[in-house]
């Protein structure tokens, strides 16, 4: 993790076909003005071009979106892909379409948070914030 004076570093992935993007666009923006570095990986991602991103970019964190509900597949692709990377450490959230029932097994697989339609950017800003101040303490 970052240190106290640097950002954390954040990925933001949009995986699979879903072309809507508007929403990790808002978030990137968000913790971009919130002071974290943010990479943006762009529309259709593979898990491995997300997770290479992600040790590429030596992220500390990252967001996925999804709207497509193609979550149950493509998130234990990701944190599958960070594994073999060795990126264990990675912080992973989401936001985007995904059911109730479905957030206990995300979680269970590593997904730390996620933050449904209309959630205000400052929970994940907030969520962010609390991360890093774990890590300092």
């Amino acid at each position: 993790m970052s240190t106290e004076s640097q950002p954390l570093r954040v990925l933001i992935a949009k995986p699979g076909l879903d072309g809507h993007d508007r929403g990790a666009k808002v978030i990137a923006r968000a913790l971009r003005d919130a002071g974290y570095e943010v990479i943006y990986t762009g529309i259709r991602q593979t898990p491995e071009m997300i997770a290479e991103a992600a040790l590429q970019e030596d992220v500390d964190a990252i967001g996925l979106s999804i709207l497509s509900g193609a979550h149950m597949t493509l998130f234990p692709r990701i944190i599958e892909e960070l594994r073999k990377r060795g990126l264990d450490d990675v912080v992973v959230w989401a936001g985007g379409i995904i059911p109730e029932a479905d957030v206990p097994t995300l979680k269970e697989m590593g997904i730390r948070a996620i933050f449904g339609p209309g959630s205000p950017t400052s929970e994940t800003v907030e969520f962010l914030r609390t991360l890093k101040t774990a890590v300092a303490q």
